[in-house]
This record gives C-alpha cells, sequence and structure tokens, in this order.
C-alpha cells in the first residue's frame, strides 16, 4: 500500500491507498518541530483503530510546502516505514505534465492538476482549493498546469480581522440567513462569507475570459461544503483530489 503524505502550511494529510482506493485519511496540524517518533506513535495508534498493520505500507510519497517537516517526514518513511519516499520536486520526479510556470509552484497544487486531468480528462479546468491560501489552479485541455491565482485563506482572513481590530470577535466561517446583518457577528458573518463568494465568482470568471473557452470548475479543501450551494460556479466538489493526483505521480515516477 501506498502512504501519500501532503504536509501544508496548516495540516499535514495522510491518505492510505490500496491499489487506486483510499482506505484511510488521517491530519493533524502541522508543526515543525513534530518529530519523526511522534509522527510514527500518532499514526501507528490510527493505523491500530482502523484494523491496519504498519507493515501495510510498502511504499510512501510526500508533497510538502513546508521545508522545514521534511526532514522528520522522510525518517517517518525510511525508518518506521522501511520505504525511501518519493518527495515530490525532487529529481525522480515525473509529473507526467508540462509547467507553464516560473519555479517553485507548490508540490500540492501540481498535485491537483493532476488529479484534475486525471477527473476530468481532455477538459481545461480550474481548481479551487481552501486551505491556508485559497489557490486557483488552472489546467489546459492536455492537462499541463498554466498558472494560477493565490488569495489569503478564509480563516486566515478571519484571524487577521480578529487581530487587527479591538472588538471583533473570532468567528467561524457559515452561510449566514441574511445578507444584512443586524449585529457584530451576522455582519462579520455576511462580509467573509459572501465577500468569498464574490471573490470566487469573480476570479474563476475572469479567469474564463482569459482562458477562452469552457472550463470545468472543481473545488477541493476543508471548507470547500461551506460554498456547495451558495454559487452555481462550482461545478464539482472532489476531496481528495489532491492524494489522488500524488498517487498518479507516484505511479508515473516509479512505474508501480
Amino acid at each position: 500500500m501506498l502512504l501519500a503524505i501532503n504536509a501544508n502550511n496548516t495540516n499535514v494529510k495522510f491518505a492510505l491507498f490500496d491499489g487506486d482506493t483510499i482506505v484511510g485519511e488521517w491530519r493533524q496540524h502541522t508543526s515543525a518541530s513534530r518529530t519523526a517518533d511522534e509522527h510514527a506513535v500518532w499514526l501507528s495508534q490510527l493505523f491500530d483503530l482502523n484494523g491496519f498493520d504498519r507493515e501495510v505500507v510498502t511504499d510512501t510519497a510526500i508533497a510538502s510546502v513546508v521545508p522545514q517537516a521534511l526532514f522528520n517526514l522522510r525518517r517517518l518513511c525510511s525508518y518506521y516505514f522501511k520505504s525511501e519516499p518519493l518527495v515530490l520536486g525532487d529529481d525522480e520526479t515525473n509529473f507526467g505534465v508540462e509547467i507553464h510556470a516560473t519555479p517553485p509552484v507548490g508540490a500540492d497544487r501540481i498535485c491537483n492538476t493532476v488529479g484534475a486531468g486525471m477527473l476530468f480528462p481532455n477538459q481545461p479546468a480550474v481548481v479551487v482549493d481552501f486551505g491556508t491560501a485559497t489557490t486557483f489552479d488552472v489546467v489546459d485541455e492536455d492537462g499541463n498546469y498554466c498558472g494560477g491565482v493565490i488569495a489569503p485563506g478564509i480563516n486566515l482572513s478571519l484571524e487577521a480581522l480578529h487581530n487587527a481590530t479591538a472588538l471583533l470577535p473570532r468567528i467561524v466561517v457559515a452561510k449566514p440567513e441574511k445578507i444584512i446583518g443586524t449585529n457584530t457577528v451576522a455582519c462579520m458573518h455576511s462580509g467573509v462569507f459572501w465577500g468569498y463568494v464574490g471573490l470566487i465568482e469573480g476570479i474563476v470568471g475572469r479567469i474564463k475570459a482569459e482562458f477562452g473557452k469552457p472550463m470545468k470548475i472543481i473545488s477541493t479543501g476543508g471548507l470547500a461544503p461551506v460554498f456547495q450551494d451558495a454559487t452555481d460556479v462550482i461545478e464539482a466538489i472532489v476531496p481528495d483530489i489532491t492524494p489522488r493526483g500524488m498517487r498518479e505521480i507516484y505511479r508515473r515516477s516509479r512505474g508501480v
């Protein structure tokens, strides 16, 4: 089985593949100081709870946008899973797509690109990923990465709004019942939620106009379901597009 590890700025996500099927998914908060031993203890407990032995893992892959976390994730794979990981971006990596952008491009964004090309072949697409940053990745009909857009993530914006003001509280993002708020929290909910809907619709509209062809609009990331019914722009939610892209990159790179 393949253990695919995606280290982002907020969470490290672990996906266990049996062939092309994801049989386990877990996440923990990203910490550059977390040791390989700590990763292993936490992950071993989750394996046990889900009926897996650690020995089922024969292959490992890492996509990371947190360089400080990479050493311990490598050691987790090599020492505890007896597998030399494919680290996306290393010399042996075969993404199988052209990257029409100046390096570096986040490994997770290339995984999204490959995942979109697999799931929606021969169709240009935009992958909207609601992570620490909200990213828009543009994929052409051949599955190549054409560039994109990076905007502040929703929770990042909420935290900045709270920290930069004396009286505005922390809130969680949720769809408000009304546009016009009648108290501070309702006003914040409306501003953040509908503001991001406007951002999604505006950026996607401009991307489509510039690209000049019909495009499939896909969303992913932890907050993607929050916006599912708020806009007609998003056509499909694919929560696991990133690990599926990583699985395909591993296959292309190591031929398995």
